[in-house]
């Protein structure tokens, strides 16, 4: 009975430990790179905090209260390159504002509404690029300031009440890259205002959503633009009549859903026979005489986009579009793949039939034409397949990327992608794979590089599943699930040496063998983020240095101490929303952790889960007392004393006995 009491007493000295967090006091502006990069923004601040230090160069400042901006606002951030003031109410810009800050590039006032900018309230930067009006109630472009802009390269004027785009004279425009009128009321265009913008070079002009009506014939007669948007125009006929002489690599015709236009009919496109233009994007729109003769001042396009055009078939017999190296045909509503006629586009790279409206059919041979297709999208439309892919993918030997995710079940045949065998990126996600045989169906993609088979419901105790995958790079195995939630050392991972990412977040996973990714010595990149694993699992990569290690939403409590040296090789480390145990039987690692913060990400969510005096309280902010307490001495003196006593009494009980037995 005596010994039994002594145990007690000693187990209550060895946990006698006790534990409390200290809070930090939170920064007022949240740091991206220590002494850069900061963002204080929407902290009703109406001044730059004294904790923001001098050599900050980057500097988001939205949506606080700075109702007049003087040379004093911002004049001891010399080095700003980046400032965002983005609905700061900002109504004043005085004079010299910015005159210390030579280096400044970028200056975003969107949302303020402006009443006055001194003329020369952007004096100071020598290489100002690029300047943010955008919904400031400008009404007039004499409004914004002339001095120093001879470097801008953009300036975004969107959501203003403009309704002419002529600049002052001398304004300098010739750097421009970017002029974004967007959303503004600019109903007219003549040759005097476009005469305005003549010294700029391959400029990209922006007036999608502005009502269009007219524009003066010759206004763009030989000019030369890098992109033209007028996305949202009623009336795409004075649009394409209006930019008739014109050279432009883009141009944006589309609509939106809150657009009621009128429909299209193929006389509209005849203006394009008299313009140079390589890409046109027609999205949202209807043709409502579509036919082979729609498309006969397309034959110099390179790209064309008719998303959302409420196509059921493309017309046969379309002729001269040999230079079309991309077509895009999303959210149409075509039965099956043949219906778009391929050979009328024999040199196609890109292909995109993404979220087709109704059941594709996969059909066979309908893409064989396309000898040089390089790139396919067949997502998200309810593709299914009972022998894929081999007839449907017949002559393509020069696909590099084909994406089949978010499609109905397909049953992959044994090599089912021999006819691609160039292939470099394979997406399958979220489409229910069946697999004929116990072979890889990827066995002849040697040169692929990116594989993705998230939610693929996979059968991952076929060892041979990824065989002949010798180059593959980064593999996604997302929401699969692996026999008894474990990976052992003979998985279908071991023939993959070549593996720099592998992903297997979401798969139910409870642990992994020691030895299980032995063979894959390359990885830089492992997520294993919401799974039942715990902290011996981080053994499994003991052999991997300089790693991103995600081991979020797991079932981690304790990190014993031989695998700090495992954590203490990678580089970056998320272990938040982990039940971490932060009592001393995990002091080790709370030490380590505090010490290599800079390794941590998801800091703010990597918190303590026991004892509930810390529940929620973060890993950073947790101090603990291991040593023995007052309360751990007094029971060590009772302990000590009780055992002398005993010691005592045991020593007499046996010199009485010894006596007694002489």
């Amino acid at each position: 009975m005596m010994a039994s009491c002594a145990s007690c007493f000693l187990l209550v000295v060895m946990f006698s430990a006790s534990c409390k967090a200290i809070t930090s006091s939170d920064q007022m502006c949240t740091e991206k790179e220590a002494n850069k990069t900061y963002n204080c923004e929407n902290l009703g601040l109406a001044e730059v905090p004294d904790t923001l230090p001098n050599t900050t160069e980057f500097l988001e400042f939205g949506f606080n209260f700075l109702p007049t901006v003087e040379n004093t606002t911002f004049s001891r951030l010399i080095d700003l390159i980046f400032l965002d003031l983005t609905r700061c109410q900002i109504n004043w810009v005085h004079e010299d504002t910015f005159q210390n800050h030579h280096q400044l590039n970028t200056i975003v006032l969107t949302g303020n509404p402006l009443i006055f900018m001194a003329e020369t309230s952007l004096n100071g930067p020598k290489l100002l690029k690029h300047l943010f009006l955008t919904q400031t109630g400008i009404s007039n472009l004499g409004f914004i300031p002339m001095h120093n802009l001879e470097n801008l390269e953009s300036l975004h004027l969107g959501s203003n009440y403009i309704s002419s785009i002529k600049f002052p004279e001398n304004f300098p425009i010739q750097n421009l890259k970017v002029l974004d009128f967007q959303n503004n009321v600019i109903h007219y265009l003549s040759s005097e205002d476009m005469n305005t913008l003549k010294q700029a070079t391959n400029l990209s002009l922006n007036f999608n959503g502005n009502d269009i009506k007219d524009i003066e014939p010759g206004a763009f007669h030989s000019k030369i633009f890098q992109s033209l948007k007028f996305g949202g125009s009623l009336n795409l006929s004075v649009i394409l009549k209006g930019l008739q002489n014109t050279t432009t690599k883009s141009l944006w015709l589309g609509s939106y859903e809150d657009t009621d236009d009128e429909d299209l009919t193929s006389a509209m496109f005849d203006g394009l026979c008299e313009m140079s233009v390589e890409s046109i994007n027609l999205q949202k729109h209807y043709i409502s005489d579509l036919s082979s003769a729609t498309f006969r001042c397309f034959t110099q396009l390179q790209e064309l986009d008719l998303t959302a055009h409420h196509l059921r078939e493309l017309p046969s017999g379309i002729k001269g579009m040999k230079a079309l190296k991309k077509l895009v045909l999303n959210v149409n509503r075509f039965d099956e793949l043949c219906q778009i006629h391929a050979a009328s586009f024999p040199s196609l790279t890109d292909l995109s039939i993404k979220g087709n409206m109704k059941k594709l059919d996969f059909g066979a041979g309908c893409l064989e034409k396309l000898e040089n297709l390089q790139k396919l999208d067949l997502s998200h439309s309810d593709i299914e397949a009972s022998d894929c892919c081999n007839l449907q993918l017949k002559n393509l030997h020069h696909l590099q990327y084909l994406n089949l995710s978010y499609n109905e079940p397909l049953t992959l045949q044994s090599q089912a992608f021999k006819e691609c065998p160039r292939l470099e990126g394979l997406d399958l996600a979220f489409t229910h794979l069946h697999m004929k045989g116990p072979q890889s169906p990827f066995q002849n993609l040697h040169l692929l590089q990116v594989l993705n088979l998230s939610y693929c419901h996979l059968d991952t105790s076929n060892q041979h599943l990824l065989e002949g995958l010798e180059g593959l790079r980064h593999l996604n195995l997302q929401g699969n699930h692996f026999q008894d939630g474990s990976i052992s050392k003979t998985s279908l991972l071991q023939t993959l040496s070549s593996l720099e990412i592998l992903i297997l977040s979401s798969c139910d996973l409870l642990s992994i063998d020691k030895q299980a990714f032995q063979s894959l010595g390359k990885m830089n990149h492992v997520d294993l983020s919401y799974n039942s694993l715990t902290g011996n699992s981080i053994d499994a990569l003991s052999h991997l240095h300089g790693i991103y290690l995600n081991m979020a939403a797991n079932n981690i409590h304790i990190i014993p101490s031989p695998l700090l040296l495992t954590l203490s090789q990678q580089s970056t480390i998320n272990l938040s929303h982990n039940p971490l145990d932060c009592t001393c039987l995990n002091i080790h690692f709370i030490t380590w952790y505090k010490e290599n913060l800079q390794k941590f990400e998801g800091s703010e969510e990597t918190v303590c889960a026991n004892p509930p005096t810390l529940r929620g309280v973060k890993l950073s902010d947790v101090k603990l007392y291991c040593g023995i307490t007052a309360v751990g001495i007094f029971f060590l003196v009772v302990f000590l004393f009780l055992g002398t006593v005993l010691l005592i009494f045991s020593i007499k009980f046996l010199l009485r006995w010894k006596y007694q037995h002489i």
